[in-house]
């Protein structure tokens, strides 16, 4: 089925009959395959455990971009956008635009722009929202914005909850637990937990460990579960430690120098290495095989640097 676009679309709430024509800075891409777009913006919202907000419109729409002013512009909607959306523009007249407008609309008659759409992290559309209930005079009311992103955000997870299973699967796994602390706008969080990621590393750790990471800025007492095992003079992320299936700590990210963080200097990759053969779990081959991976790992992101750095 095709949505019929008439007069409500191009001169609705969102596009005011008789506004004249003003420039502005382009924030949409009619030449961006949608259905492109969408599945990179889904892949992203599945690895960090986000949703997706679709944004309908075009460059001619004026409140289209008040709404995504709003969206920079506001702190508040700014962070949770950040911490729980894959933000897509899609402009109307953009390959597949039409198929994924007609999927997230499809419960109205007529819309107007912008149109919102939140999908899950597998592409199934959740709701669809026409924004003029969000409008507020000449403006987007920023309370009844963020309260619609609020009520479609996934749930946060509980971390002390995701930690007492883990805990009681390490008792009957004989196991112990390698448990990671970060926030979302991280970058070195983001590598450690990429790193660990890799199949060969995974392979090495997961006889032995079992890894949980945190998020402390998403999860429900997130904070207050690092809190639990950091020192107060501890400071920064990523940080970590090793737990008994008793929850006693064994081992921690805080070295001489200060917390390991992401190992990346030789300092930094013995540290991390001395913390996990502390554990009496790994085998010597693994031992050295977790050393190779760090090795070339930092050797990887030193060289893409370099790369970006300009010659001296």
């Amino acid at each position: 089925m095709s949505l019929v676009v008439g007069l409500s679309l191009a001169f609705g709430p969102s596009a005011r009959a008789g506004d004249a024509p003003v420039k502005r800075k382009s924030i949409y891409d009619a030449t961006a395959d949608a259905k492109a777009q969408v599945e990179q913006a889904t892949a992203r919202a599945k690895h960090n455990g986000k949703r997706v907000l679709l944004m309908f419109g075009g460059d001619w729409c004026g409140w289209c971009h008040r709404l995504h002013t709003l969206f920079q512009e506001n702190a508040e909607i700014r962070s949770l956008l950040s911490n729980e959306y894959e933000l897509v523009l899609i402009d109307t007249k953009a390959p597949n635009a039409q198929t994924y407008l007609d999927q997230s609309a499809k419960d109205y008659a007529s819309v107007g722009y912008p149109f919102l759409a939140v999908l899950d992290a597998d592409g199934k559309v959740l709701t669809g929202q026409r924004t003029g209930p969000l409008e507020e005079g000449d403006h987007h009311d920023p309370k009844k914005v963020k309260d619609f992103l609020t009520k479609w955000q996934v749930e946060p997870k509980d971390a002390d909850a995701l930690l007492r299973e883990t805990l009681s699967r390490a008792a009957s796994e004989d196991k112990r637990v390698f448990l990671t602390f970060g926030a979302l706008g991280c970058g070195w969080c983001h590598r450690l937990e990429d790193f660990l990621a890799q199949p060969e590393i995974a392979g090495l750790l997961e006889h032995d460990f079992l890894v949980l990471k945190v998020d402390v800025d998403r999860m429900k007492n997130g904070k207050e579960v690092m809190d639990r095992y950091r020192p107060k003079e501890s400071q920064g992320i990523p940080w970590y430690v090793v737990l008994d299936a008793k929850g006693e700590k064994r081992g921690t990210a805080d070295a001489a120098f200060g917390n390991i963080g992401y190992p990346l200097e030789p300092k930094e990759i013995d540290a991390f290495m001395t913390l996990f053969e502390s554990q009496g779990k790994l085998q010597p081959a693994q031992i050295s095989e977790l050393r190779k991976g760090l090795e070339k790992a930092a050797d990887d992101i030193k060289g893409k640097r370099a790369k970006r750095e300009p010659a001296k």
